[in-house]
């Protein structure tokens, strides 16, 4: 197990790293999420030891944390990766065909880069400007608006989360992998 944080600094993953017995490594660019198509976290991606796709993209957490606020719980996943580590066996959803990105999801994540280059580089009024655009084009996209909130100064767990949240839960809860349940 390999865990892929898509933060901005080491000091923004430390408190979640906490605790976690296996790698956990930092992609402040985001490259793994467009490697996989991944539109929202935690997204569990299972990788076999010849480095092909054993199961795709799927939403699946670790912990009871969230528990109340989404309804998901880690037990059935977990069983899961016992099943597959210890008999080989694979879940029916296996062979999910997770969806390309489409145009502007392409396009936002490329404006999101833009945004954190620029951001990076000390122009914010720039970084505003992109952060802006990204959104706009992929707004049901957890890893570039909620990635963004905290490099624009805004809570990500604060209250422009819960009205994304909404709006992504009325939307459909649109995601790039297996769907749950």
């Amino acid at each position: 197990m390999i865990g892929v944080f898509l933060d901005e600094s080491a000091d923004d993953v430390r408190e979640w790293a906490e605790g976690i017995s296996f790698p956990v490594l930092l992609d402040r660019d985001h490259l793994l999420a467009d490697l996989y198509a991944v539109s929202n976290v935690p997204t569990v991606v299972w990788i076999d030891t010849d480095g092909s796709i054993a199961r795709p993209n799927s939403a699946e957490v670790g912990t009871d944390m969230f528990k109340d606020f989404t309804g998901v719980t880690p037990d059935e996943h977990m069983q899961q990766v016992r099943d597959w580590v210890r008999e080989g066996v694979l879940p029916d959803d296996a062979d999910y065909e997770v969806d390309d990105l489409s145009a502007d999801e392409i396009d936002a994540r490329l404006a999101f880069r833009l945004a954190t280059h620029s951001r990076r580089a000390g122009n914010e009024a720039r970084a505003s400007h992109w952060f802006a655009a990204a959104g706009e084009l992929a707004p049901m996209d957890f890893t570039i608006r909620r990635a963004a909130m905290p490099l624009q100064g805004v809570d990500p767990f604060g209250e422009a989360f819960f009205e994304l949240f909404g709006a992504w839960r009325e939307a459909g809860s649109p995601y790039h992998g297996v769907p749950r349940g």
